[in-house]
């Protein structure tokens, strides 16, 4: 199980209270026993392809697929997931192994342009995909309903699930508060994060993550957005909305889509 460098503490801590006691389990942190390594682009498939044993087309290895792979003579897990938008993997290694494949990596990815990316490259292509940022963007203090992620809630789960009841009340009463994705009009102001949100002339909520999208062409956010109506979407469609930067108001486009390749087909290619 894998979880982010940020939250692999509290969620091992919630794995291990959940040991019931007699119950022949133990749970044990081995994140400092591996290293990560994102392969992510148009071309990164082209730039693994040389490198490991089996093949990396969409029939053999899909979306959201992991498997162990040998790339350049390093065990590797391979998950075909991406925080960008486009095509990639994400790299598990042994800890003592990370610089023999990043070496080869660099080697093989080199002819098809290959670049290191730091964070903040990686989170102006996130926030474009409108992909979600834990501790900026979804806190525990949001509901999977209202952080638009209902659908990823086993309803059904025999036994139910830690707050099944509390959530199934949520599900029944009307959704008062919901996520939007905004770009700016004016190219040249930029957004951070906690800039007001103004809808129709009421403050209605605040910018959670924002960079300058350099594929939208302008400043990109995500935010959570209140009102009696938020599960319209017509009337979300219809609304005029203004993000306030440096105490002026600038007019913006919402999307309850990601504005990027919103049917996801790239990361999929």
């Amino acid at each position: 199980m894998t979880s982010s460098y940020a939250t692999s503490l509290r969620d091992w801590r919630r794995l291990v209270a959940a040991i019931a006691p007699g119950e022949r389990v133990v749970a044990r942190d081995v994140s400092e026993e591996f290293a990560m390594l994102g392969l992510m682009g148009p071309r990164a498939r082209y730039a693994l392809a040389g490198l490991a044993d089996s093949a990396l087309d969409s029939a053999a290895f899909p979306f959201g697929a992991t498997r162990m792979l040998d790339v350049a003579g390093v065990e590797t897990r391979a998950t075909r997931v991406s925080y960008v938008g486009e095509l990639g993997w994400e790299l598990l290694v042994p800890r003592e192994r990370p610089g023999n494949l990043f070496d080869a990596l660099t080697r093989a990815g080199a002819p098809h342009g290959l670049k290191l990316a730091g964070y903040h490259a990686l989170n102006s292509l996130r926030i474009e995909k409108a992909f979600r940022h834990w501790s900026h963007d979804d806190t525990p203090d949001d509901t999977p309903l209202e952080a638009g992620l209902g659908f990823c809630v086993a309803w059904d789960k025999p036994g139910g699930f830690i707050g099944c009841d509390a959530l199934l009340a949520r599900r029944a009463a009307p959704l008062e508060r919901r996520p939007l994705q905004f770009a700016l009009n004016d190219p040249e102001p930029l957004l951070h994060h906690d800039e007001p949100i103004w809808r129709d002339g009421a403050r209605v909520g605040r910018v959670a993550s924002g960079m300058y999208g350099h594929t939208l062409g302008a400043a990109a956010g995500l935010g959570y957005v209140s009102g009696p109506d938020v599960a319209d979407a017509q009337a979300l469609a219809g609304s005029r909305w203004e993000i306030e930067v440096a105490g002026r108001r600038i007019a913006a486009r919402a999307s309850l889509r990601p504005l990027y390749d919103p049917a996801g087909a790239r990361m999929r290619a």
